[in-house]
């Protein structure tokens, strides 16, 4: 049987199921990914298991989001991290490394290996053939622990490339292509595969790019063949002996197929406050811009800073734009010393930050209210960015910078000059001094944990009900995102390893009682979403923190994936409509009322419920396989461990 790159590396760790699209399956997970956002969780997890030491091939902890320390919370959790990874197995990253994904990209990744990172931006490294997914720090935890991943097969979604990028047009413009012509929703139960003859002239990290912001396309993960370029890439970090080819046999076969022609691609742009709201620049040209933002995990590359960096050479961008240029990673700001191009950035106007995910993820570089920022981040929900009000932009290096010059928004094809030619250094800069590999087994047991004021022992969850008699505290609309059920910043993500503390923001740019009401309605309470609730981040705190309020229950017409799951995680029932236009029957504060749920869950799919303010009947439905049914009977995934073999 002919296979593609996804079944072969599925069919290679496959431990349970089988490989059917939408059945639960197991994979065995080589490698695992934590940052710090969510890795605090995920060592707290760890302790609370009893784990003496971590079980896969590597597990890597990176601090890379929390990096201001404004006060002692951060550089607090920083301690404790390192202490973990010292105590547990776990190689560490500094602050000041880089940021996760592209520092793993060129220390660890390897073709044909699973990676699990508690960051939904982990499939980034499916550009070196790996499949890489982004999961709830939770099952991260369980991952580490030697345990399989549990996750539904996906449908592989095949997207044959063929043709070159023209000028002024790059990785990123591919991918927001994706988002243009599928939505936010067209990559969910599929991984999505690229192949043709166009791959060959997309470089390592420019499938890095395109893999990464899979996840705003709603994927498991996004997977590349292992070529040459792939080789030429660990060459140039020395590993090359880490190499394999592995592509798709002649005649693989695809659930779901596209294709693109990438000489007819143009500069796009997704407009705010969506990664799915794509148009090309030359729509919204013209347009004051106040702010012009280069690096991240979406555009991480040495080339996505030096071609911003040959653009602007003995230039200056408009005094009105603030150009902030945020390196991914240390070796690659090393590289843009050592070839001249940071002087370029600094002398034409550039604010140099740390590596870092910084902005991104809303810690510092915040735009001012209501004015223009464009972004090659991979997200732009409302407020990600660290004000409220924003009006966020994502583009390419080439669109910001072209943009960064003009003072308004700028299709990079108008400007009069010849689009530049990036070279690769001659050599790589290789500095992993700020890795720190883990302590030998004898030394690790002598560790104790370092734990700061603000770290709290994870809430005892208690078991799933038989009834449930709920008042619905909140209905909201479609693509709610688990930054809006959860937001990140400077304000937030400092208690991320303090549950009661955190779960005070829970939905408060969307309702400001909500966490009061919640707390004041002692027997619970139930949440009505609308398609694709909880998209966006794998951060479980957007369920641990209204659980923590009482959260027993979310109606949705459908689910993202890993915010799903990580309902599960943490004992929260999550059940779609039968037929979705019984969501437009419900109204907030009705009571919802649920009978004979464990039979019910058991024994078949359908649940039934009723409103009891207003004598209304509906089905709901649940997708959960026995493992998860068990899980969510036990209170939670801690819980059903703790249960012991089954």
């Amino acid at each position: 049987m002919s296979l593609n790159v996804t079944q072969k590396i599925i069919e290679s760790h496959l431990l349970e199921g089988e490989m059917i699209p939408q059945k639960e399956i197991a994979l065995k997970i080589d490698q695992t990914l934590t940052q710090d956002a969510t890795g605090t969780l995920v060592m707290l997890e760890l302790e609370a298991m009893g784990l003496d030491r971590v079980k896969p091939e590597l597990c890597a902890q990176y601090v890379d989001h929390n990096l201001i320390q404004e006060d002692f919370k951060n550089p607090d959790d920083h301690l404790f991290l390192r202490s973990a990874c010292q105590r547990f197995g776990v190689w560490y990253s500094q602050p000041g490394n880089g940021v996760s994904h592209p520092v793993h990209m060129q220390s660890f990744g390897k073709p044909g290996k699973t990676l699990l990172g508690s960051d939904s931006h982990t499939c980034a490294a499916g550009c070196l053939g790996m499949l890489a997914m982004g999961a709830g720090g939770l099952e991260v935890a369980m991952a580490m622990a030697g345990h399989p991943f549990y996750v539904k097969m996906p449908k592989i979604f095949g997207i044959k490339l063929k043709g070159k990028l023209p000028d002024w047009v790059s990785a990123k413009d591919l991918i927001l292509e994706m988002l243009r012509r599928h939505t936010v929703k067209g990559g969910v139960g599929s991984v999505i595969e690229y192949y043709g003859p166009g791959i060959k002239h997309l470089t390592a990290m420019d499938r890095h790019v395109i893999a990464n912001m899979g996840a705003e396309l709603g994927a498991t993960s996004s997977v590349f063949p292992s070529d040459k370029q792939t080789l030429k890439f660990l060459q140039s970090q020395g590993r090359e002996k880490d190499w394999i080819a592995l592509e798709a046999d002649s005649g693989a076969k695809y659930d779901l197929h596209d294709e693109i022609d990438l000489s007819k691609l143009e500069p796009l742009i997704a407009l705010p406050s969506s990664p799915g709201k794509v148009v090309p620049v030359r729509e919204v040209a013209g347009k004051e811009l106040y702010q012009s933002y280069i690096g991240s995990s979406a555009n991480p590359g040495y080339r996505d800073f030096a071609i911003c960096a040959l653009m602007v050479k003995d230039k200056r961008v408009s005094p009105n734009v603030s150009f902030d240029i945020n390196p991914s990673s240390r070796n690659i700001l090393e590289e843009l010393v050592k070839e001249g191009h940071l002087a370029h950035l600094i002398h034409a106007g550039g604010r140099i930050h740390q590596a870092g995910c910084n902005g991104c993820i809303g810690m510092g570089q915040a735009p001012a209210t209501g004015r223009n920022s464009l972004r090659t981040v991979p997200r732009n929900f409302l407020g990600r960015s660290g004000t409220i009000e924003d009006s966020v932009f994502l583009c390419s290096p080439e669109t910001a910078t072209a943009s960064a010059l003009m003072g308004k928004i700028t299709d990079p094809r108008t400007l009069k000059f010849d689009y530049p030619k990036v070279k690769l250094p001659k050599k790589t800069i290789i500095n992993n001094d700020m890795l720190q590999a883990p302590l030998t087994h004898d030394k690790a047991r002598q560790i104790t944990l370092v734990k700061g004021p603000n770290i709290v022992s994870l809430p005892i969850l208690k078991p799933l009900e038989n009834a449930f008699h709920l008042p619905i505290l909140l209905k909201l609309e479609d693509n709610i995102s688990t930054d809006e059920i959860m937001p990140a910043g400077t304000r937030v993500l400092p208690y991320r390893s303090n549950i009661p503390k955190i779960s005070e923001f829970a939905f408060i740019d969307i309702d400001k009682s909500y966490a009061k009401q919640a707390k004041d309605t002692k027997s619970g309470h139930a949440i009505v979403g609308g398609e694709n609730y909880g998209q966006g981040s794998s951060r479980e705190h957007a369920a641990l923190g209204p659980r923590y309020l009482g959260l027993r229950l979310v109606i949705a017409k459908s689910f993202a994936r890993i915010h799903w799951q990580n309902l599960v995680n943490f004992g929260i029932l999550p059940l779609v409509f039968v037929e979705p236009k019984d969501y437009a029957l419900i109204s907030k504060n009705d009571v919802i009322v649920i009978n004979d749920i464990l039979n019910s869950l058991k024994n078949g799919s359908k649940l039934n419920a009723t409103l009891e303010n207003k004598n209304a009947c509906f089905t709901l439905r649940h997708d959960l396989s026995s493992r998860q049914v068990d899980i969510l009977t036990a209170g939670g995934l801690i819980n059903w461990v703790q249960l012991g073999p089954r």
